[in-house]
């Protein structure tokens, strides 16, 4: 029984009515009733018109997570079976089956269930917890979610949780990693475009791999079809320079700064028999492109994949000028003809304002470009209109030409 009402103030709760999924502790007016951080409260608009149900954390500015728009809905186990079969459903339907075995299951808002990551490596799911409400229901979710995977045959031997994101101390949480149930072998091998990769659940970035550019790679692979030179930037485990060598690109450089990564990538090109065209080096890659320039080297294709420049709202400006410059330091390298891909994974970095910094960085250089595709993440991690935080990469190709 949900006896605690939060009343919004008047005028407030316009990006909830809007589609969003948060209420921030500034649009509050009244809460009514005695509860617990994480419980699920009912959210009232002003005038007492119910807005539906969510978790409440007064630990963050994030003050309530929507769970559901109807305020009737009884919050159990079968409803959380019924948000993660919405999902595996959305997925099967939105994506080859192939592409199954390495995607991202639950997508926090967009799915419905704020706060939770769940990506499968196939027989693992990694699990994100950012949320004190959903981390408290986390082993339920998971129970349901490994139940309607096996009705459809996929059966999990194993749980790993990666909520060691700093984030989660804003709600009052710490960071955890470590096993869920038994433990087992977290070096995980999947086949992404035709490209094999050992995952390291454990110890790779974020859930141990960026599933988000799935099909940004495999457009990828036509641009680097037979192409002579291509330079990956953060290549983090390798993944657009390997996606390169399978086209048939003849020679392939990646950098990184990480010589983790590094190590991982040159492993990836020996499981993928691609050592003698893909090649990595461990490098600082705002220092090393200048270097390249000055060296006369120059590249059929060059991709930008940083990360993220900003992660907050106020950082924006500063971000501008640390994508400006990169994507100056690379279009330079892209010899008149030759190809470019550059990404933004920061939600602060709209589109609009993505698209006006390759423009200024591309004047500032002499080059022209003509624009292939502009691409986001692919549909595993979907975008849910007026929940800005559900957008953030931002994908462009194009051909590049000197000022003549």
């Amino acid at each position: 029984m949900i006896n605690t009402i939060v009343t919004l103030k008047k005028g407030e709760g316009r990006s909830l009515k809007a589609g969003g999924a948060w209420i921030f502790n500034n649009e509050i007016d009244t809460i009514t009733g005695t509860f617990k951080n994480g419980s699920i409260v009912k959210i009232n608009d002003f005038d007492g018109y119910p807005l539906g149900l969510g978790f409440i954390n007064q630990n963050s500015v994030i003050r309530i997570r929507m769970l559901t728009r109807n305020s009737e809905t009884e919050i159990n186990e079968e409803f959380f079976k019924m948000r993660v079969k919405n999902a595996w459903e959305y997925r099967k339907q939105v994506m080859m089956p192939e592409d199954l075995k390495a995607c991202r299951l639950i997508f926090g808002e967009a799915d419905y269930l704020p706060g939770l990551v769940v990506d499968r490596y196939e027989d693992v799911l990694v699990v994100e917890s950012l949320a004190l409400g959903i981390d408290l229901l986390k082993d339920t979710i998971l129970k349901c979610l490994k139940e309607v995977l096996l009705e459809d045959g996929v059966k999990i031997r194993g749980i790993y949780e990666r909520s060691d994101a700093q984030v989660r101390k804003k709600e009052g949480l710490e960071p955890y990693k470590g096993f869920i149930g038994e433990e087992f072998d977290t070096n995980v091998e999947i086949v992404e475009n035709g490209v094999h990769y050992m995952v390291d659940v454990a110890n790779g970035q974020k859930t141990g791999f960026f599933l988000d550019q799935k099909y940004n790679r495999l457009a990828m692979q036509k641009i680097c079809r037979g192409q002579n030179k291509v330079l990956d930037c953060f290549t983090h485990m390798g993944t657009f320079a390997l996606n390169a060598g399978y086209a048939g690109a003849k020679d392939v450089t990646g950098l990184d700064i990480s010589g983790f990564a590094v190590s991982q990538a040159e492993a990836n090109a020996k499981l993928n028999h691609l050592e003698d065209r893909v090649h990595f080096r461990e490098a600082n890659v705002l220092d090393e492109l200048p270097r390249l320039y000055e060296a006369g080297e120059q590249y059929d294709v060059v991709i930008l994949d940083p990360p993220a420049f900003t992660k907050s709202r106020e950082a924006t400006k500063n971000a501008i000028k640390g994508y400006r410059e990169i994507n100056m330091k690379g279009l330079r390298l892209v010899k008149s003809g030759g190809y470019f891909a550059t990404c933004s994974c920061s939600h602060f970095m709209t589109e609009e304002l993505f698209k006006k910094t390759i423009a200024q960085a591309a004047t500032a250089v002499h080059k022209r470009l003509r624009q292939i595709e502009f691409r986001t993440q692919a549909p595993d991690h979907p975008i849910l209109w007026a929940s800005d935080e559900s957008y953030y990469l931002k994908f462009l190709t194009f051909q590049v030409v000197d000022e003549k």
